[in-house]
């Protein structure tokens, strides 16, 4: 405030710290007594700009401040004013639409019109007017009672001239006395600037000493605000320096969504705002590092883990396996964690190997994959983690699923692969379970499903395993051990034991190649001579290897020899042995006792069938055996088809069935030895057919002798005393073999003997020479009619040696009348001699003739038999000719 004004407002006899009241400053125009200035204030609302919206006032620095006992008067009133001014408006502004523009224009004349000087008071109804569609029908409205008022105005001055000119008169008279009155009133205002200077001047530093506390009192407030901010950033840099980030994720969840947004206005906010993404990426690169070194020891612990689920599985069940883990070297202490700033002590493979009830969680911290799994779900990449997470394990148990390349070797590497992947499924498991959906089922049972594949793969390839019955077993008892440790965590495994299957059909083929060696040894290593004991003892320890019973044999006295030789207990027991070995690997293969004992009767008939028939059938053919070996194997496969009842009840006991079961298959050993004994019997035919085509072989018949030696050949001799003493060792053979081998030998002597007749390089035969033979043919006649083979009917044998007997009597007898005359009888006496046969015979006697001394010749007698032996030739062609005809 100026000092001239003061000393103005004092001379006038005002109160010169009152404030100026807001009428005088915001006055439109002067007082409406004044035609004039009304005139002008009214007209002036024409040129009125459009009022802007009112801002929020802000206190300036430099304002100056009144008390309250000064300002309530004007305050007062102003609010009246303004008060009726905004109730006014508000009618205005409520007016229903229907009514006329007309009255609005109206009230708001109106409202002007009756308005104070202050122009705040009729703002409202000037917005209005503004904000308004009817601005220029409202100024049509205005010029037409401003031209009203003129002229109202025109005709009260005109009424009121005369007052007015004398009003005029006394306010110069009243000049002189204002004039003096300010000069006073300047005087006044002197002496108050004199005395109210300091006054002043300390009023200025109140004012400033005032704005220096406002502004110190803000900088306390902001400081406030910002202080704990600044603390929580300067603890995050502290936690990440130190490696602790999950803390420290949490730090800049706190600074994210609560602090930074209360001092955002600051610049420096707005750098620690820019900063989170780039902490946030640090703290999900250590999480991702600490991830990845949880999935290498995890990597590293699962077989351990595997073999304690396995342990544990296997003291629950029946199933035992042997597990031993090689120690290994210790190793550096791990780095300390990222997230927690300590040494994390991971659990030593001695300490696991002593510990006996430790669980996956107690055997590795799993806080890691928690932590990490946190962390992506706050940073809103929860997904993104499930699929790296699912990846990297996925990657492993590929790693898990590749079998070593010396896994096949011994029974420790499938241990070691079956325990990881067990390990790796049974950590998958416990973090279904307690990951928060890290991992869920479907998730698991693709990755089983497609190990599953892989392990059945791996099984199935042909290793070293596959040779060794003992390995093969175990590896069985392991594959089991896997399955229902696995099955526990609900996983399928049924094509496990499918492979079970499969492996036990290479364990009987290999048991089975086994067996074949085993056999053959036996069969080499036997003497092929019926077993002779000494004592009771002896004789005990064969009755309980083989089931025989013989009473003439127990009341014998010692020694004594059982029929069958050294490899029919040996063979039993064997086969005993291998229905024991295939027991083995059927028993606890998800079988029951019906399936389990036909699996054992299956194998068996096989090892009969094939193996053991098989090596049977090589030994009978081995052309170094001799008769009597081969008579012995007839022997001894006769007790063995008789002891096949007896495998048969061994079966049902080892496997708990009942035999007489009418769905159980019965062993087919019976058929298997009757064929081998058949095909021995053969053997022994054949053998014994050679064995005189040797002593044949021996003959040498002169065929020109005029004489006969009186006695049988030689080697013709031998042959009888050969078969002889052969078929004395048929007495142990069933009476129908016998028989057949001394039928068989027979025939085949007398188809021998017709052979040395009939040979076509023998061209001629004397008369001396057929009565030689004729002695040997009466010696195999005395053979065959001793009957060398018990219950053979009378006269068979010598039924073999009819046709050389008729043929000799025929021609040594010169009997052909009775034979032309009986020809082609039934009661012929020689019904067996074809005429080609004795046509060949005449014509080697005709040639043996020949031979003679030619003056032999001239003899009567000599040309009559040989005139007889043409006449007897010419009716043998006719015999002949008619019978072809």
């Amino acid at each position: 405030m100026r000092l001239e004004s003061l000393s103005k407002t004092a001379s006038a006899g005002g109160n010169i710290f009152k404030p100026v009241e807001r009428q005088d400053i915001f006055r439109l125009a002067p007082s409406r007594s004044s035609s004039k200035s009304s005139t002008g204030s009214t007209s002036s609302l024409r040129n009125v700009p459009s009022v802007p919206k009112r801002k929020k006032r802000v206190p300036l620095p430099d304002t100056k401040v009144f008390t309250k006992h000064d300002s309530d008067a004007s305050d007062s009133s102003d609010e009246d004013v303004l008060s009726s001014s905004i109730g006014k408006l508000k009618e205005l502004m409520n007016l229903p639409p229907e009514d006329s523009f007309l009255r609005r224009h109206e009230l708001y004349v109106t409202d002007i019109e009756d308005s104070t000087d202050v122009i705040f008071a009729i703002s409202p109804t000037i917005r209005a007017i503004y904000e308004g569609d009817e601005y220029e029908k409202f100024m049509e409205r205005l010029d037409a009672r401003i031209k009203n008022h003129d002229r109202d105005i025109e005709r009260m001055c005109n009424f009121h001239y005369q007052g007015f000119i004398d009003s005029i008169r006394e306010l110069l008279q009243v000049r002189t006395k204002a004039q003096k009155l300010k000069n006073e009133v300047e005087l006044t205002n002197e002496d108050l600037q004199q005395s109210a200077k300091k006054v002043i001047q300390k009023a200025e530093e109140l004012v400033k000493h005032r704005r220096i506390q406002y502004n110190i009192s803000c900088a306390i407030n902001n400081l406030n605000l910002c202080q704990p901010v600044l603390e929580m950033y300067f603890k995050l840099l502290h936690q990440m320096k130190e490696k602790r980030y999950y803390p420290a994720l949490k730090i800049l969840e706190q600074l994210e969504h609560t602090y930074l947004p209360r001092i955002s206005r600051y610049r420096f906010a707005q750098t620690m705002k820019s900063t989170i993404p780039v902490h946030r990426e640090k703290i999900k690169d250590a999480s991702k590092s600490d991830l990845n070194d949880f999935l290498e020891n995890v990597r590293r612990i699962s077989p351990m883990i595997g073999e304690k689920a396995m342990k544990h599985q296997s003291e629950q069940s029946t199933v035992e396996v042997d597990f031993k883990w090689k120690n290994k070297k210790r190793k550096a202490p791990p780095p300390p964690n990222p997230f927690t700033g300590e040494i994390e002590q991971f659990p030593d493979e001695a300490a696991l190997d002593d510990g006996e009830d430790l669980s996956a969680q107690d055997m590795i911290d799993f806080s890691p994959v928690y932590r990490c799994l946190h962390i992506h779900t706050v940073l809103g990449e929860r997904e993104a983690f499930e699929q790296y997470y699912r990846n990297q394990r996925k990657q492993q148990a590929k790693l898990a699923l590749q079998p070593s390349t010396n896994m096949s070797e011994t029974i420790d590497g499938y241990r070691t692969y079956f325990c990881g992947i067990v390990g790796f499924f049974v950590v998958e498991d416990h973090v279904l379970n307690t990951g928060n959906g890290l991992v869920n089922r479907a998730y698991l049972d693709e990755v089983w499903s497609n190990a599953l594949s892989k392990i059945v793969a791996s099984l199935r390839t042909p290793s070293d395993c596959s040779t060794d019955t003992s390995l093969m077993l175990q590896l069985k008892y392991l594959i089991m051990l896997f399955s229902y440790t696995l099955r526990s965590y609900g996983y399928p495994v049924n094509q496990l034991f499918d492979l079970l299957l499969e492996i036990r059909d290479q364990y009987n083929e290999i048991l089975m190649r086994k067996w074949n060696k085993i056999f053959r040894k036996i069969f080499d290593s036997d003497n092929y001579h019926p077993i002779e004991v000494e004592n009771q003892n002896e004789y005990d320890a064969v009755i309980n290897r083989f089931p025989y019973h013989d009473e003439e044999l127990m009341l014998a006295p010692f020694p004594k020899k059982f029929p069958f030789s050294q490899f029919v207990p040996e063979v039993y027991d064997q086969v005993k042995e291998f229905i024991n070995a295939c027991l083995k690997f059927s028993q606890d293969l998800n079988m029951n006792i019906t399936e389990v004992q036909d699996s054992v009767r299956k194998s068996t008939n096989l090892l009969l069938t094939t193996t053991l028939s098989g090596c049977l059938s090589n030994l009978i053919k081995n052309s170094n055996l001799g008769l009597l070996q081969l008579i012995q194997i007839t022997i001894n496969t006769n007790h063995l088809e008789q002891a096949s009842v007896y495998l048969e009840d061994y079966i049902s006991t080892v496997t708990g069935s009942v035999t007489n079961s009418f769905h159980v298959a019965k062993l087919q050993s019976c058929s298997m030895f009757k064929d081998a004994r058949a095909d021995a019997e053969s053997q022994i035919y054949e053998r014994l057919n050679e064995k005189i085509d040797e002593f044949l072989e021996l003959a040498n018949y002169d065929w020109l002798l005029s004489e006969p030696e009186g006695q049988a050949s030689s080697y013709l001799s031998d042959l009888i005393a050969f078969l002889k003493s052969t078929f004395e060792a048929f007495t142990n053979l069933p009476a129908k073999v016998a028989q057949t081998a001394c039928m068989s030998s027979c025939k085949h002597i007398a188809n021998a003997l017709m052979g040395f007749l009939l040979d076509k390089e023998v061209k001629h035969i004397s008369i001396g020479a057929l009565q030689q033979f004729n002695l040997d043919v009466m010696q195999c006649e005395l053979f065959a009619n001793c009957v060398p083979v018990q219950d053979f009917e009378e006269g068979i044998l010598l039924m073999c040696f009819s046709e050389l007997r008729q043929l000799l009597d025929l021609f040594t007898d010169w009997d052909w009348s009775n034979y032309f005359r009986e020809y082609g009888q039934e009661n012929s006496k020689y019904l067996r001699v074809n005429p080609q046969t004795a046509i060949i015979i005449l014509e080697k006697i005709r040639e043996a003739d020949k031979k003679k001394n030619i003056f032999s010749a001239l003899k009567k007698n000599e040309r009559d038999k040989k005139k007889l032996l043409e006449t007897v030739l010419k009716q043998l062609r006719q015999l002949t000719t008619n019978g072809v005809s």
